[in-house]
């Protein structure tokens, strides 16, 4: 029975001390020289230490980890240290501690992993927010080690079947503890590898809901540097494979035959049915690989769908098919491949179908199926779009694209629209590509018509035969590099663009929204993309050419007689035509005014305008500015600096001097 190392120190503050949010639970066994960055990443949160709860568990160690933690106990009186036996594993000491817990919820820390300062917080607030019985956050490899998934999505409730959460069943996530206690759930015991599968998979199985927390990463994991992480220890994989066979039998209990099991048992041939076959294999003598094959062939007969088969990799295809066939020796060919020099690189058939490189393709002697080594299906197009920006009125698009073990050898960007799709050949060598789009020639030669224009991408590559032969050719949607932020140096401010004897259009840049694929749109939507949005205007008052006095805006501005005002405002206006006329407007619903406008134009498309009114028709008038040239015209609400519209008020007057004024 696990005792305290020191009871006096780790004993809870009183029968009556409020319960924890979180127990963490830390297995600990000779990983001394880890334990400052794991329980000093507990010890670092941000969630208040009163809500914290710690329960480190010694199993066995003789590095001094024991002596560490009693004297962090010490420390920390929110830490409680247990000691007990080796056991072979971190399942008894997680069991201990868990027994020991009295948080609402638990979290399972290895003693060479760390969390994030903030995780807790985190992890806890989704968990009370979403009524979650399992929590998992995001995680990250470090030193080495990779992470099995990464989440990228915050969901309040995922779907085992349809999520990526099932291909991690380690305990590292955050677990509601009377869930826990319901369902009984506690770990093998005396296991070094995958003793957290069964309750991993029968807490994800049961629980009501699991959430994700990705908005940041909540969990690092440490490679060793001695390479002594459990999961890269020698095992007996025999008896390894036996063990998982009980595990999956389990699976299979609570899952019934069909697509669901079968998402489900793709990760277990990934993660436990075939990874012992590489290097682990190929250590062993002939003898000892035929006994690993047998232990997994029943595995193999039992949960081997065709579509199980199907969703492998051509890799772990072969080396399923030949485990259910009984060919050792392609087997071992097909690992050895993997694992030392790698197999030949893929390449395009005359079927047009893509093929692994592995031995033993349509080799008369060996009947492996085509099937096995295609991968045509996972020739996924990687690309990037690194800059768009506007050269006069042409989108100029530069990026990277490749179709994997293939490359490429032409490269068109494809603009759609409502079913009507108009193709842009690009300029394409050594992976990189540039392409520009000219909304006046665009649509096959003519101009783009009006509307919402969305930009793919389309890579082909060739077979050895050239264009002449078979070609595999894949399209994605551009999406802008993150860190190119929304503005005139990347392209997305609206601007003018000419399209011939279609006459110019408002021609604005956005991401969609949720996946920020990259879009044009040409005339549609001017209240969320504005010509002009940074259009802001003032106005001064003189009396008798006196000192200005700036009005009080954005409350209207009298303007008693003979008082004198001058409007000012400035805006950016990228594409504007030369020979464009900009003018004032007072505008008051059913009356237009063209003022007397000055323009200034400066550098990077900023335009200063101006105009002077002594007297005018009484009402309370918005300023506007018009912009024309040729049949492009534009009116366009001038702001004050807060962003609210610029109104006079005038009090008297006579309408017809002030337009004589006005248009002289």
């Amino acid at each position: 029975m696990p005792v305290p190392s020191d009871p006096a120190a780790t004993a809870p503050a009183g029968s009556h001390a409020p319960a924890p949010t979180v127990s963490v639970i830390v297995p600990v066994h000779n990983t001394r020289r880890y334990l400052d960055r794991s329980l000093g990443s507990v010890f670092a949160q941000t969630l208040d230490r009163r809500h914290i709860e710690v329960i480190a568990v010694d199993d066995g160690s003789t590095d001094g980890s024991a002596e560490w933690l009693a004297a962090q106990a010490r420390r920390h009186p929110h830490l409680t240290v247990l000691r007990q036996e080796a056991s072979g594993g971190a399942g008894k000491p997680r069991n201990a501690g868990l027994a020991r817990a009295r948080g609402d919820y638990v979290f399972f820390l290895d003693s060479d992993d760390r969390l994030d300062p903030e995780a807790l917080f985190w992890l806890t607030r989704t968990a009370q927010k979403c009524r979650s019985d399992i929590v998992y956050g995001r995680i990250a490899g470090a030193d080495g080690r990779a992470a099995p998934i990464d989440l990228r999505t915050t969901s309040e409730q995922v779907s085992v079947f349809d999520s990526p959460v099932y291909w991690s069943l380690a305990a590292y996530k955050l677990f509601r503890r009377s869930f826990l206690e319901d369902h009984r759930l506690r770990f093998v015991e005396g296991r070094l590898l995958a003793e957290d599968l069964p309750f991993g998979i029968t807490a994800l199985l049961r629980a009501d809901v699991v959430s994700v927390f990705a908005e940041r990463t909540c969990y690092y994991l440490h490679g060793r540097e001695d390479q002594s992480n459990a999961s890269r220890q020698d095992t007996d994989w025999c008896e390894y494979l036996g063990y998982i066979g009980t595990v999956l039998d389990g699976v299979a209990a609570a899952v019934p035959p069909g697509a669901n099991r079968d998402k489900l048992m793709v990760r277990h041939f990934h993660g436990e049915i075939l990874m012992p076959f590489g290097a682990p294999f190929l250590a062993r003598d002939p003898a000892g690989r035929s006994a690993m094959a047998a232990a997994a062939r029943p595995l193999v007969e039992r949960y081997l769908t065709d579509r199980v088969l199907a969703a492998l990799p051509p890799g772990l295809r072969l080396r399923a098919h030949c485990l259910r066939a009984g060919l050792d020796d392609e087997l071992t060919a097909v690992v050895r491949a993997d694992t030392e020099a790698g197999p030949q690189p893929p390449h395009l058939d005359d079927d047009g179908r893509v093929y692994a490189g592995y031995p033993y393709f349509r080799d008369p002697g060996r009947a492996l199926p085509d099937a096995c080594y295609d991968l045509t299906d996972r020739v996924v197009l990687r690309q990037r779009l690194i800059r768009q920006h506007w050269v006069g009125g042409v989108l100029h698009l530069r990026g990277t694209a490749a179709l994997p073990w293939l490359g490429g050898d032409t490269v068109e960007i494809l603009l759609r629209r409502a079913g009507t799709t108009h193709r842009v050949p690009a300029r394409y060598a050594d992976g990189a590509w540039r392409a520009a789009v000219d909304p006046a020639t665009a649509a096959d030669g003519g101009p783009l018509a009006d509307g919402v224009w969305g930009f793919k991408i389309a890579v082909t590559a060739y077979g050895p035969d050239g264009a002449a032969g078979p070609a595999l050719r894949r399209e994605a949607w551009l999406v802008p590099d993150d860190d190119a932020a929304d503005g005139d140096d990347t392209g997305f401010a609206p601007r003018i663009v000419g399209r011939g004897p279609a006459g110019p259009a408002v021609a604005a840049l956005f991401r969609s929204r949720p996946h920020g694929h990259l879009h044009l749109d040409l005339n549609r939507d001017a209240a969320r993309r504005p010509l002009g949005a940074d259009l802001r205007g003032t106005a001064d008052r003189t009396r008798a050419g006196r000192a200005s006095l700036p009005a009080r805006l954005p409350l209207p501005t009298r303007l008693p007689l003979p008082a004198r005002l001058t409007l000012t405002a400035q805006l950016t206006l990228p594409g504007c035509p030369v020979d464009a006329e900009l003018r004032l407007l007072l505008q008051d619903g059913t009356r237009t005014v063209a003022l007397r406008t000055t323009v200034e134009r400066a550098a990077r498309d900023r335009y200063t305008v101006r105009s002077l009114l002594r007297g005018g028709p009484s009402g309370t008038w918005r300023v506007a500015l018009r912009v024309t040239g040729g049949p492009f015209r534009r009116e366009l609400p001038v702001r004050t600096a807060d962003g609210q519209q610029l109104t006079l008020t005038v009090p008297g007057g006579s309408p017809a001097g002030l337009l004589r004024r006005a248009r002289r």
